[in-house]
């Protein structure tokens, strides 16, 4: 049985990007997060403590986002998963889509956006 808890949408303003104009203006940032985790039992109990709870991730997307300037939104997403498996135990396998809006491309384009998904067992043989 497949178990996934999504956060759509999570919006951040945020100082990320190459160029020394977006560091110092910033732009608005979304995050679309799926956790994979076993939440049976919470859902057998109607316990918050049996699951994550979203709004402490959500919480976590945000600080991370916020906490440092990075150049590509490729780190922003492989740091927050990473964070996300350090303080979420239960966390299986997380995918994650970071999008970066109106970016300074010479163009017209709505957003840009990275996708990035890791297991656990990833994670821990990155960290070995």
């Amino acid at each position: 049985m497949k178990n996934i808890i999504r956060i759509n949408k999570a919006t951040f303003y945020a100082y990320h990007g190459v160029f020394k104009s977006e560091q110092n203006v910033g732009g608005k940032f979304e995050a679309d997060i799926a956790i994979h985790t076993d939440f049976l039992s919470a859902s057998s109990s109607d316990s918050l403590k049996q699951t994550i709870d979203y709004e402490k991730v959500y919480k976590l997307l945000y600080d991370v986002a916020i906490s440092k300037k990075y150049f590509l939104i490729e780190a922003l997403a492989e740091k927050m998963v990473e964070e996300i498996f350090e303080k979420f135990e239960k966390t299986e396998q997380v995918e994650i889509r970071i999008r970066k809006n109106n970016p300074p491309i010479g163009g017209v384009v709505d957003n840009v956006e990275v996708e990035l998904t890791m297991t656990r067992e990833e994670y821990r043989t990155k960290l070995k």
